[in-house]
């Protein structure tokens, strides 16, 4: 070797590789968080068993779980995508990762796709549990398995938007208690575990504009009355999706 020649040779790998170690990374360390685990996992398990098991909340359905089901899957994108994420990433911007990452080769835009593969991943973790459990308690699913596919992704990139946006901008404990209250408020009026028939009309048609109601609802109008693609829902999360994603890439703050 000749000399002043170096092997390998120095320099930043693909973005591409970057963006799959970046993933596998997130993807671990969200799965070793046990508060993330509690949101993400627990909850979304007891609130489909209880409602699917105790009369509380008329849905309207012959078997509660058949409502409750979509809805729930619905919840589960929404605490990883957005309230788990927004959580994490906001930390790791107030304890300085995020400042060491960006002093790294991974583009600001990359490390968001890799937060957002590794709820993808996440996700299918979640929804398998979730699937098992709802068909233990009953639970008849209809429709098609595109349809269900395209809604998961489009509702996780509208989320993931949002999140990594809160993250990004907010500090790290606002980010957290803002998080948490728009869980809970979306949680109730979202059409996750009340149907958005139940509020009044004037609200119910901004209610139908939010995320969760759209992913909910047609999450619902698939698996429960075996509709084919709701592209007015999907439609409503694509513009989530990308206004989203777009105001988190030209605001994200490193630190």
């Amino acid at each position: 070797m000749s000399s002043g020649t170096y092997a390998p040779k120095p320099g930043a790998a693909p973005v591409g590789r970057m963006i799959a170690a970046q993933t596998a990374l997130e993807t671990r360390m969200l799965l070793r968080n046990g508060e993330q685990l509690l949101l993400t996992v627990i909850i979304p398990s007891l609130l489909l068993v209880l409602f699917s098991t105790v009369d509380i909340i008329d849905t309207g359905a012959e078997r509660a779980v058949d409502f409750l089901a979509p809805g729930v899957l619905a919840l589960a994108v929404m605490s990883t995508a957005f309230t788990g994420q927004a959580i994490a990433t906001g930390f790791e911007r107030r304890y300085g990762v995020l400042k060491r990452l960006g002093a790294s080769p991974l583009p600001r835009w990359a490390l968001m796709t890799a937060k957002t593969l590794s709820v993808l991943v996440t996700e299918v973790l979640q929804i398998a549990l979730l699937t098992a459990i709802a068909l233990g308690l009953g639970w008849s699913p209809q429709g098609g398995a595109a349809s269900v596919a395209l809604l998961l992704v489009l509702g996780t990139a509208a989320f993931s938007g949002l999140g990594l946006l809160m993250a990004g901008t907010l500090r790290a404990e606002a980010t957290l208690a803002a998080a948490n209250l728009v869980f809970l408020l979306l949680l109730v009026g979202g059409g996750v575990i009340v149907p958005l028939e139940k509020f009044p009309a004037a609200a119910r048609s901004i209610l139908e504009l939010l995320p969760i109601s759209a992913l909910s609802d047609g999450l619902r109008d698939v698996l429960q009355g075996g509709a084919p693609m709701p592209w007015g829902q999907a439609l409503v999360l694509a513009v989530w999706a990308v206004l989203g994603l777009g105001a988190a890439a030209r605001f994200f703050r490193w630190e």
